[in-house]
């Protein structure tokens, strides 16, 4: 029996409010995870930077820090938390997801995937024990199984075959950190395990392998699979199918998704965990969010604007510099811009996630979202 760490607070429909307990603090969920694939956020974002806007969860890659500066490295050196010099919380993912995002350089066989590096071509094998010797290495708080994350739209054959091989991969992954947490030399004892849901846009399909991966008693289930080619109303299909066959007492977790409407959308169906590249990504290029919608400050029309990204943000960015500022520096080319836009970004979505809990904490989240939606859209 996995240990209870997750406690239901409250609910408003199908939305959660909830809490979890990991080796390295507590998470308030719903929850938007932080990503940082090299143990870094890109855009000169340090540790002490994610404490001051509101980060819960730093969320790291496996594949990526198994390449450089390699999980040994990290494990020599005490593990991610001591080598980024992160106290809280890190989720790292399994490597499911370069599975498919480097379709060209794999093969996939019953034992693991043989992969060619994508920074050197050096051939590279990792199953589901890899994976979570990895991972046990990194000594993240939370590991992921290690699945296949399949492209949308796919055969229904394929997607059937690939989602008995995951399960049986999960199997794997369960045996395998139930052993390594036993370890004498193993950093985290306590590494939790979340599965991964599959099936594209099958309903049927994943409704069945969440009953199946529900039974396994894992510390939290993610729905992998979406946000890979398929429409925003496809993606809210599923998860109103899959949501009802996971567990109400443990986490459950929307990979790779999205925008701040996808969010909004995604927590009105019950999903308490997110992580997201884009608003790190979008902020190195200049687009930020604001409470009336993405605005790019490499536009002209921000030369002379003296006003800061968003009136009322409490981000470094918004509290010290003008657009007209940020604007320069893009064109510039200064670095500056680019950390202080990915500063904003990541600050406006993890108090986006506190507003998110407030609202259900006071029982107005449908109220709260309808407001939201509507602001966004520049219609407020």
């Amino acid at each position: 029996m996995s240990k209870k760490r997750y406690t239901l607070l409250k609910k408003e429909g199908k939305a959660r409010r909830g809490r979890f307990e990991t080796p390295h603090g507590t998470i308030e969920t719903p929850v938007f995870m932080n990503v940082g694939t090299l143990a870094v956020i890109k855009g000169a974002v340090s540790s002490m930077d994610l404490k001051e806007i509101g980060c819960q969860v730093e969320l790291s890659n496996t594949y990526h820090l198994h390449l450089r500066p390699s999980d040994d490295v990290v494990y020599k050196l005490g593990g991610l938390h001591k080598f980024m010099n992160w106290d809280r919380p890190i989720l790292t993912d399994s490597g499911g997801f370069q599975v498919f995002s480097l379709a060209g350089m794999r093969k996939i066989k019953e034992e693991g995937v043989y992969f060619s590096s994508h920074i050197d071509g050096r051939k590279i094998f990792m199953g589901p024990e890899e994976s979570m010797q990895i991972q046990s290495n990194l000594a993240s708080s939370i590991a992921m199984a290690f699945d296949e994350c399949i492209p949308n739209p796919s055969t229904r054959d394929y997607v059937e075959k690939s989602v008995e091989r995951t399960t049986r991969w999960l199997e794997r992954c369960k045996v395998e950190i139930d052993r390594l947490n036993e370890l004498p030399q193993t950093i985290n004892k306590e590494q939790m395990l979340f599965g991964i849901n599959q099936g594209g846009c099958y309903d049927d399909i994943r409704i069945e392998h969440a009953k199946t991966i529900t039974k396994m008693d894992l510390d939290g289930y993610a729905i992998g699979g979406l946000a890979v080619g398929e429409t925003h109303e496809e993606m809210y299909k599923v998860i109103d199918a899959v949501v009802p066959h996971l567990p109400e007492d443990k986490p459950i977790y929307l990979m790779g998704v999205g925008l701040p409407s996808n969010i909004l959308e995604a927590v009105e169906r019950g999903v308490d965990f997110f992580d997201c590249v884009l608003p790190a990504r979008n902020g190195r290029h200049g687009q930020v969010f604001t409470k009336n919608g993405k605005i790019n400050l490499r536009n002209a029309k921000f030369q002379l604007d003296a006003t800061p990204i968003d009136e009322g943000c409490e981000c470094p960015a918004c509290k010290n510099y003008t657009r007209a500022y940020i604007r320069h520096m893009f064109v510039a080319k200064e670095m500056l811009a680019m950390r202080l836009c990915v500063l904003h970004n990541l600050y406006f979505y993890n108090k986006l996630m506190e507003d998110i809990r407030a609202a259900l904490d006071n029982g107005c989240f449908k109220q709260f979202k309808a407001q939201k939606l509507k602001e966004w859209d520049g219609r407020a």
